[in-house]
């Protein structure tokens, strides 16, 4: 297990560092003159000039490069062009945010799906699975903001049940935030659900045919031992990965979800950024969704390892 662990560390942390790589090449490939955005079109050569060279960018891109990844490690992230505050704690609020509507969705999206899909998956072909699986692909196809439309008009406006708009202060505790969380976790539910119940559902019906359920039942086993203990730790390794892809999701690709309920998450932070531009904030926000991408890979790898022992010996 150590040796698993340990290749697993070594391979995200070859991820980690290319994708840097990735992260700082497109940022500087982005068209527009950073300087002239700062100062406007008005501004002179001179000044143009001397702010390039006070922001480094007139060095070598290695040069920037190398600086830039170094001063990240150390926790220096640099300040923002459009703020002029320091891109770490910024980002670091936002995070806060994003994180406790990903919790939110997730405890709503995956015991529901997962629910959905093994309910769907022992009863193939049947008026069961027909209605989720109609049911499922027919929220999913709404897209978001339509969704999030409608959760507001019926859960805020007709029943008074929720605040319509998310928008929340900073340092705000999770337990006060939590109204302020239910209708865009709701809706990043609503557009997880189809997939993860869809996946759920074939995974168990393909578990069902297996020899070992055949011989397990056989045995006498009860039913719902059977499904608990056998099925359900082969049929939830694919749906452990899309949980994982998801979770990345959540956290920074909320963009028009965040726009409709006007929540401070890290996606509007990133457009933000984008609109002006701003590098640091660009770079800072690229290296935390990498990162969860690597954090949230790797809790998946040990929950393979810990439901299939086979996984931790290749």
């Amino acid at each position: 297990m150590r040796a698993f662990v340990f290749r697993r560390l070594a391979f995200l942390v070859l991820t980690v560092l290319l994708t840097s790589i990735l992260i700082f090449a497109a940022t500087q490939l982005l068209p527009g003159d950073v300087a002239r955005i700062i100062l406007g079109r008005e501004a002179g050569e001179e000044a143009l000039a001397t702010l390039r060279t006070d922001l480094g960018l007139d060095r070598p891109a290695a040069v920037q490069y190398a600086t830039w990844l170094g001063r990240f490690v150390r926790g220096d992230w640099g300040s923002s062009f459009g703020t002029g505050s320091a891109v770490r704690p910024l980002i670091l609020g936002r995070l806060r945010n994003s994180l406790m509507l990903a919790a939110v969705s997730l405890v709503l999206a995956v015991p529901i799906s997962i629910a959905l899909g093994v309910w769907a998956g022992l009863r193939p072909n049947g008026l069961v699975d027909g209605v989720i699986s109609v049911g499922s692909l027919s929220v999913v196809g709404l897209p978001e903001f339509v969704t999030g439309i409608l959760l507001i008009e019926i859960l805020a406006h007709r029943l008074d049940w929720l605040p319509a708009s998310s928008s929340i202060a900073p340092e705000t505790g999770f337990l006060e935030a939590l109204p302020f969380l239910i209708l865009p976790a709701l809706t990043a539910t609503l557009v997880l659900l189809a997939y993860i119940t869809r996946l759920t559902r074939a995974e168990v019906a393909e578990q069902m045919k297996r020899d070992y359920v055949r011989t397990a039942t056989l045995k006498g086993l009860p039913r719902r031992i059977v499904v608990v203990k056998h099925v359900l730790r082969n049929a939830l390794l694919p749906t452990i990965t899309v949980i994982a892809i998801s979770v990345t999701w959540l956290v920074g690709g909320l963009i028009v979800i965040e726009n409709v309920f006007n929540f401070p998450g890290l996606g509007r932070l990133l457009l933000f950024a984008i609109d002006r531009r701003d590098l640091p904030l660009i770079q800072g926000i690229a290296m935390l969704v990498v990162l969860t991408v690597v954090v949230a890979n790797f809790g998946a790898d040990l929950l393979y390892a810990a439901l299939n022992p086979r996984i931790r010996f290749k």
